[in-house]
């Protein structure tokens, strides 16, 4: 069961055909499904949390993974359609991994004429030597490479940095924070970096990981798996994928209702007094056990 309130238009077939991309895709129905359940989820994020300003430049993160091949290939699809008015520059940071086959990018945006930029930066070589092997990567992997993108995105003129997270890397980073930050927090759909420069969007924030990998195997992408921090077993993030798949496993539909839980807060039903004045409460009842009962 889907819990996201579905506020805007169906998406319909594009009056101009199809981007490339789109050119030899199964025309199975339930590829079509799936198809415009992401566009539709993506274009629902995208409007719920204000993404666009017409005439932005955005800046897309592309690993090579099947997540950020499927968010590129949905913004592009709704550009085609007339409802994405900002222009799109693909971005592959090449961080040194070795055997990184630095060829496969390249050929695959050429071949769709896909704007784009390749930038080398051998964040390997400093991650590898500043932490002890078999020590978890991701934190600072990610920071060197966030780094990087939003220097781009200040060369190239883009506003926006947009990246691949979908709605199980924001629950898995929720629980995360949860059980072993002590804190409510989750990755944001949108945010303003530190230097109040670049904004962070995350338009697949609804899509369900399921979706985008059977949209990635439909749409034949061709996946560059993650040498450094894909490879490692034991992180913190794979425990709470594992407990959340079992959740869902139990209980189907647990996936989106907490996500839903995330746009319905109640603070004063919490316990952080930094959003809720509580004290406030006893001037209030005082106030009204001061009214006299015949008014």
């Amino acid at each position: 069961m889907n819990m996201l309130p579905e506020t805007i238009e169906p998406i319909t077939d594009a009056p101009g055909g199809f981007h490339p991309l789109f050119a030899d895709v199964p025309s199975s129905v339930e590829f079509n499904k799936l198809r415009k359940r992401l566009l539709r989820l993506a274009r629902q994020a995208i409007d719920d949390f204000s993404m666009i300003r017409p005439g932005d430049r955005w800046l897309i993160a592309l690993s090579g993974g099947k997540d950020s091949y499927g968010l590129l290939a949905l913004l592009l699809d709704l550009k085609w359609r007339g409802l994405l008015p900002v222009d799109l520059l693909a971005c592959n940071l090449d961080q040194g991994q070795p055997n990184f086959p630095k060829h496969i990018l390249p050929d695959y945006l050429n071949t769709y004429a896909i704007a784009h930029r390749i930038e080398y930066q051998d964040t390997y070589s400093v991650v590898t030597e500043k932490l002890p092997q078999g020590s978890t990567y991701c934190s600072l992997c990610s920071r060197l490479r966030r780094g990087h993108l939003y220097r781009i995105a200040r060369e190239e003129g883009c506003s926006a940095l947009v990246l691949g997270h979908h709605r199980e890397d924001i629950l898995e980073t929720f629980f995360m924070n949860l059980l072993h930050g002590g804190r409510l927090a989750a990755m944001p759909p949108k945010l303003l970096n530190d230097d109040g420069d670049v904004m962070v969007l995350r338009p697949l924030a609804y899509c369900a990981e399921a979706d985008l990998e059977k949209f990635a195997g439909a749409m034949k992408f061709p996946i560059i798996p993650c040498d450094l921090c894909g490879s490692q077993d034991g992180l913190q993030r794979n425990a709470m994928k594992a407990m959340l798949d079992d959740l869902e496993k139990r209980m189907p539909g647990r996936k989106d209702t907490m996500i839903h839980a995330m746009t319905n807060v109640r603070p004063s039903h919490l316990l952080d007094r930094k959003l809720f004045d509580f004290a406030a409460l006893n001037e209030t009842l005082t106030a009204r056990q001061d009214v006299p009962d015949d008014i």
